[in-house]
């Protein structure tokens, strides 16, 4: 059974293997940890019965007018099952009251982001793809 919770507090990083598949410089498990602490809204998919979180939603917001979404990621063999939708209704909910919400993402993934009544636009983005994994270094 997945349930869904909005707090990392009950969450270890042992708890956060198998994500950001395909990154050629993936963070940590401790960097993901981080981030999931550093976010002002998070919404996680946890399975229960083998203690692990199977997806999770992040957002970084001013908490007056806007907010950006930097992520959305479900392990594989959970994904095709509503847990993306599900975590981004949450989300979304949870930032309604903003003027703007907003999420950068690959071309394949604008239907999907469609289904909540976003729109596609223009945006600019720098990718410092040697800080991918998240180590800070001077």
């Amino acid at each position: 059974m997945i349930r869904y919770i909005t707090s990392h507090q009950e969450i270890t990083k042992e708890m956060l293997a198998g994500f950001f598949v395909g990154w050629p410089n993936p963070p940590s498990l401790e960097t993901h940890l981080r981030l999931l602490q550093g976010s002002t809204h998070i919404v996680l998919a946890v399975e229960d019965s083998k203690d692990r979180v199977v997806g999770f939603i992040t957002a970084i917001s001013d908490g007056v007018l806007s907010a950006y979404i930097p992520l959305l990621e479900v392990l594989p063999e959970y994904q095709g099952h509503g847990i993306g939708s599900e975590l981004s209704e949450r989300l979304l909910a949870d930032l309604a009251h903003l003027y703007m919400v907003d999420v950068v993402c690959d071309r394949e993934m604008v239907p999907f982001y469609a289904r909540f009544g976003m729109k596609s636009g223009a945006a600019m983005m720098l990718r410092n793809y040697e800080h991918q994994c998240g180590t800070i270094s001077a």
